[in-house]
């Protein structure tokens, strides 16, 4: 209160001694209602928040002083001011000015007012710092009883109003002829320092006007005299041509009516900008644009270029819409963590756009400071210069307008894809501007990927991540169970990139799940510590693009090396597959062998009265009769006996199989479909051997009978000529079987399935991940099927190979047939002088039975051997010749097929070209 008191006294002792020099040549009463306006109106500047429009410098200012005291040739008092100032500037401490710039601004100003004020006339201008003060903008300080000093500035009331209702002011003044559009132009219109404003002016005394040393023009609402609504009075004589500056500023302000100013276009830009409608610029619906009314008068330059700064308005408006429109149907519908993250990545834009037009706006309301003052200043903010301004701004709305057009039906990485290949863009603005923008979008996309990649989580509940997953069964997981979604792909990852990626999650899913392992977790953190990043959220980034591929790559290489070591040497994948070489194969020589005689005269019966549980005892059997039985007995327990499908009439042979049972996680490699193809080899390798044991069988029974060749030439001519010629076809029809059975065993045994198992090997050692180690098996798989004649180009060959096996059975019949009868006239032949008695001894011996070769004649034996020998060759000759046909089609077969180890097998069957030269090419 006492500093507030100690200003108040100062300022009235200051308005007091600036105003005594003229209280001289006025009557008390006068001098101290002056002062106390004066006081008043000073402490209405001091309490405004009035500031210069010049820069406050007080170094400025004090130059300012002394070249306005040397030019008007005051060279000494300039000096005494330099000298004075230059102690007042260098004071200090207490009792010393803070604001050394608004003493020399107040000191320069009251300077300036008092020369101005010697030229003027007492009786056409106020008195004192209050002239200087009301043309300095504010409203007068006159009260209502001030109406007698107005009196001396505009005359008298009477004159006033004669002048007016003449419609001339007097021999120097200018009349305007309509009064009623000077009514109505001047009824809205805008002041300046020449005009007042009021209604019932004069009647009031002019307590609210505002009055100057050259004012001479009112307008106003009201009556200056009983009849007047209003109008222009020139009053006292002119001397200074006011008179025409009255006239010519009263058209401009009839101009101005119809024509918008700068500033106000300014403003109204800056408004369409935020998406609000101004007072001229408004948006309109039909042209979805921001437009200026064709009723306004502007310059066209001045209307182009208000359309061109309102086009931020509009693409502010389609961003904000887009904005607004996502956030409203989030929780409806599947916005996205991506489309979240392009959402506030947007706003943030937005924010710094906020921003920038909150200065803009400032500085519209703000004149261009001047050092100057006598210079004018107009609005700093201008069209021209805001469209400076918005040239960068222009470019990022644009920008985002173009994202928002490609990225409305888009969502997760196709969103993030569609936005990366806007970054690629040769302006630096755009580039920098964009990868900010994609830093923000991409985090959500590339926390998926590290949360895949490092912990095996598949955290997408809005389906936006490239890995879409399936829910499946143990054995399905690996194949079925994840895969990529190429449409969620972002371009700024590759292909091979975002295999590796799914590899690696897939990998940690399946340690956890079906190997039930927890050592994955320990080379996930090894990996992210090679990779140079942490296991945290937010460790990955857009444009780290090298820093992803680091972390991928260590992370699959250590967590498939460890799935590999637990697939290896906890659940011996090796072995396993060994192991159905060995027996499902046909590998294991002794065991087949021992299986085969075991089980032969059960599946002879036929299938429909065979038992699997009988088998499975025949099986173990076979097992611990042969070196199986050394192998391990985990294995050994998932070796069983598998019953196929029968139909009426199948024997024992068509159904009999033996099956291997693969539990998790070995059946993610032995999966049904692949032990069905398993189950094809092994029925054609069984369907080989059963071939092969029966010519064995064949040449078991063939053997003794050679040696027994002596017995044949005891016998008649007839009879010895007709054996021979059927033993010796016999005998060349096996060995043509045999030598064609051998050298296909040989060719499946070891140039199909050993090959194959070697080159199955050296993938496995070279496999880095579950994918290679299943492409290698399916290879060696495809391998084994393509080049037995099993596979889908080969289907004419393999059922000529049936064909031909079914005929080599039907011989081991008819050589068995042949060779029974054979032992049989021996034993009979042999016995023949025996008596007939013997024969009624023994009525059950199939010898004496009625018919047989004992109980007829030694005559009719004899016929009845040759007729049976007879029919047996030419049941021979019948076979060999479909054999013949059929092996010759065979043969002529394989150069055409497209696997060149089958034409490898047309070697070994030709190899002395005996079929070549039996059957020459015509």
């Amino acid at each position: 209160m006492e500093d507030d008191q100690r200003v108040s006294d100062l300022v009235k002792e200051l308005v007091h001694r600036l105003l005594s020099s003229r209280s001289d040549s006025q009557t008390p009463t006068s001098s101290h209602h002056q002062q106390q306006a004066a006081l008043k109106y000073a402490i209405r500047i001091l309490s405004s928040r009035m500031t210069p429009s010049i820069s406050s410098d007080s170094t400025a200012m004090a130059e300012s002083i002394k070249r306005h005291l040397a030019t008007q040739g005051k060279s000494s008092e300039a000096l005494t001011f330099a000298d004075l100032y230059s102690k007042f500037d260098s004071k200090t401490g207490p009792g010393s000015v803070n604001n050394k710039w608004s003493v020399l601004y107040m000191l320069k100003v009251i300077s300036e007012d008092r020369s101005n004020r010697k030229g003027r006339s007492d009786s056409r201008v106020l008195t004192g710092l209050f002239a200087s003060a009301v043309s300095g903008g504010l409203p007068a300080l006159f009260d209502a009883d001030r109406a007698d000093d107005n009196s001396r500035v505009f005359g008298e009331r009477e004159t006033v109003g004669k002048s007016w209702r003449d419609g001339v002011g007097n021999d120097n003044s200018r009349v305007l002829r309509d009064p009623e559009m000077v009514g109505r132009s001047w009824s809205d219109g805008v002041g300046n320092d020449r005009v007042l404003r009021g209604r019932g002016a004069l009647e009031k005394g002019w307590g609210d006007g505002v009055g100057n040393d050259n004012s001479r023009v009112f307008r106003g609402r009201g009556t200056l005299e009983k009849g007047w609504n209003g109008g222009v009075l020139m009053v006292s004589k002119d001397p200074e041509n006011i008179r025409d500056r009255a006239y010519r500023e009263f058209t401009s302000l009839l101009k101005e009516e119809n024509e918008v100013t700068e500033e106000v276009l300014v403003r109204d830009v800056l408004y369409a900008c935020q998406g609000i409608d101004g007072k001229f610029v408004k948006f309109d619906e039909k042209v979805d644009a921001y437009v200026l009314p064709d009723g306004v008068r502007v310059p066209r330059a001045t209307r182009i270029m208000v359309r061109k700064l309102c086009e931020l308005g509009w693409l502010f408006r389609k961003v904000k819409g887009y904005i607004s429109e996502s956030m409203d149907r989030f929780p409806a519908e599947d916005v996205g963590t991506v489309g979240q993250a392009f959402c506030a990545a947007l706003q943030d834009e937005l924010s710094e756009y906020y921003k920038l037009l909150a200065v803009l706006e400032a500085q519209s309301m703000n004149p261009i400071p001047l050092v100057s003052e006598t210079a004018i200043s107009g609005n700093y903010l201008s069209l021209r210069r805001l469209s400076v301004w918005f040239a960068e701004p222009m470019v990022k709305m644009r920008l985002m307008a173009l994202l928002v057009d490609t990225c409305k039906v888009l969502k997760g990485g196709a969103m993030a894809g569609a936005i990366h290949m806007h970054a690629q863009h040769g302006d630096p603005l755009v580039h920098e501007f964009m990868k900010r923008l994609l830093h923000c979008v991409t985090s959500p996309l590339f926390e998926m990927v590290r949360s895949w990649v490092l912990e095996g989580e598949l955290e997408d509940i809005f389906a936006e991540f490239f890995v879409v997953g399936q829910p499946g069964k143990g054995e399905c997981l690996w194949r079925e169970g994840y895969s990529l979604h190429d449409g969620m792909l972002p371009s700024f990852i590759s292909q091979s990139l975002a295999q590796r990626i799914l590899r690696t999650g897939k990998s940690i899913n399946f340690l956890r799940v079906c190997c039930e392992d927890r050592g994955w977790a320990n080379a996930a953190t090894e990996a992210a510590a090679a990779a140079g990043t942490t296991t945290t959220r937010g460790a990955l980034g857009y444009g780290e693009t090298n820093a992803l591929e680091s972390l991928v790559t260590e992370a699959a290489k250590r967590i498939d090396k460890h799935l590999m070591d637990v697939m290896y040497k906890q659940y011996k994948f090796k072995e396993h597959c060994l192991a159905i070489k060995r027996y499902l194969l046909l590998g294991q020589g002794d065991f087949v062998q021992y299986l085969m005689d075991i089980v032969g005269p059960e599946l002879s019966e036929p299938a429909n009265t065979i038992s699997s549980f009988k088998l499975a005892g025949l099986l173990e059997s076979a097992i611990r009769s042969s070196n199986a039985q050394y192998d391990d007995r985990d294995i050994l327990d998932r070796l069983r006996v598998k019953m196929m499908a029968h139909n009426t009439g199948d024997r024992g042979w068509d159904v009999f199989s033996l099956d291997y049972e693969a539990t998790v996680p070995l059946n993610t490699v032995f999966t049904e479909s692949v032990m069905g193809r398993y189950l094809r080899i092994f029925n054609f390798l069984w369907k080989l051997r059963r071939v092969e044991h029966a010519l064995i069988g064949a040449w078991k029974t063939m053997k003794p009978n050679s040696v027994a060749s002596h017995f044949f030439n005891k016998l008649q001519n007839a009879v010895r000529l007709q054996l021979l010629m059927t033993s010796r076809k016999c005998q060349v029809l096996w060995d043509d079987m045999n030598h064609f059975v051998t050298n296909l065993q040989y060719y499946i045994m070891f140039e199909v399935l050993e090959v194959s198992w070697s080159k199955f090997l050296n993938e496995m050692e070279v496999a880095k991940d579950l994918d290679d180690l299943l492409a290698a098996h399916e290879i060696y798989l495809h391998l084994i099927i393509e080049k037995s004649l099993l596979g889908e180009r080969s289907q004419t060959l393999y059922k000529t190979l049936f064909v031909l096996f079914d005929l080599i059975l039907r011989f081991r019949s008819h050589a068995d047939r042949l060779y029974e009868g054979i032992h049989e006239f021996q034993a009979k032949t042999t016995e023949s002088s025996r008596d007939k008695s013997k024969s009624r001894l023994h009525p059950n011996d199939k010898t004496s039975k009625p018919g047989s070769w004992i109980s007829e004649g030694r005559k009719a034996l004899t016929q009845r051997a040759i007729e049976f020998l007879r029919n047996i060759e030419q049941d021979l000759d019948a076979i060999g010749k479909e054999y013949s046909s059929l092996l010759e089609g065979f043969i002529s077969q394989l150069p055409v097929q497209k696997h060149i180890d089958l034409k490898f097998l047309l070697f070994r069957l030709d190899f002395t070209e005996f079929y070549s030269r039996m059957h020459p090419k015509k």
